[in-house]
């Protein structure tokens, strides 16, 4: 079975989530920090710009389901300051993701930086394949993609 884990923050990784979902059948989740993000997205990127140097990583909900029904495990994030969410990377230190396939995609606006190479390390007992880095323009209020909807769509096929 497949689980399709996601944080989205501007709408861009749930976008492609939800086609994800549209194309392939997997259960789906939403990671959510406890404490909840600004809604003022020049605040967001002011704290974490400022909380990047220190690795700090935020609390997440618990995601209430057995990860052991699941052989493959996609991943979505988006890119903060060139590497995964912090959400991302506190569910994957959380969670116990050996001997999973993972297959992670990455939203951005063209600054992916060490975002898979990140998620490999922090998944070094599972495999991570397939990787995929989608770009949208770098207005976060609009979801106007710039890799071909044709290309997504046949990268999920291939999931």
């Amino acid at each position: 079975m497949k689980l399709l884990v996601y944080f989205s923050y501007t709408g861009h990784t749930k976008y492609i989530a939800e086609i994800i979902k549209q194309n392939i059948n997997c259960d789906v989740i939403r990671l959510e920090p406890v404490i909840s993000y600004s809604n003022d997205y020049n605040k967001v990127v002011n704290d974490e710009q400022n909380q990047e140097s220190s690795d700090k990583i935020p609390e997440i909900k618990d995601i209430n389901i057995d990860l052991d029904l699941y052989d493959t495990i996609i991943i979505g994030t988006p890119v903060w300051w060139y590497r995964s969410a912090p959400v991302i990377r506190a569910f994957l230190k959380k969670y116990d993701l050996s001997n999973k396939i993972i297959i992670p995609y990455a939203t951005n606006a063209g600054w992916l930086g060490k975002t898979f190479n990140e998620i490999k390390s922090l998944c070094s007992n599972s495999k991570v394949v397939n990787e995929f880095n989608i770009v949208f323009t770098s207005d976060y209020n609009k979801n106007e993609l710039v890799t071909p909807i044709e290309t997504i769509k046949n990268w999920i096929n291939n999931i």
